[in-house]
């Protein structure tokens, strides 16, 4: 996929829904942990130096396992390849848990099966389709149900 580096940099400073300064290793980098400012801004991870306003790297919140590897470290691998692994040393196990989750929610696909399940929900409650007073065609209706999980 690709970005618009401008449009990913206006991204990066946006209010995050999360961040902290923690211990981070990016895969070409060996294990070495180094502190680095982590922000989540919609789907992106973007990761600064310290001292620095610029982000040095963005990882994209799709197709990718967030796994809790220790009491206070979490890593975020990719579907497609599972060698790219970052890895992230919490200052608790309470910030790595709080972390873990706002990372899981962060995805495109939890957003749209969370859609999914509140609009089945309010129309077994209304008998209405909550969708409908905004003009959104059969065909899309169709296509939001056909991938139910």
């Amino acid at each position: 996929m690709r970005y618009n580096e401008r449009e990913l940099l206006s991204l990066a400073r946006q209010p995050a829904e999360k961040a902290a300064e923690i211990r981070m290793s990016v895969p070409k980098k060996g294990n070495v942990l180094k502190k680095r400012l982590v922000k989540l801004v919609v789907n992106f991870l973007f990761y600064f130096r310290t001292d620095e306003a610029e982000p040095i790297g963005a990882l994209l919140l799709e197709h990718c396992k967030i796994t809790k590897e220790e009491e206070n470290v979490f890593s975020i691998s990719f579907i497609e390849e599972p060698e790219r692994k970052y890895c992230f040393e919490c200052a608790t196990e309470e910030q790595c848990q709080e972390w873990v989750e706002a990372l899981r929610r962060a995805s495109y696909e939890f957003l749209r099966r969370s859609l999914i399940f509140y609009r089945n929900e309010i129309q077994k409650m209304t008998g209405k389709d909550p969708l409908e007073q905004y003009g959104i065609s059969e065909e899309a209706r169709f296509q939001l149900g056909a991938h139910r999980q």
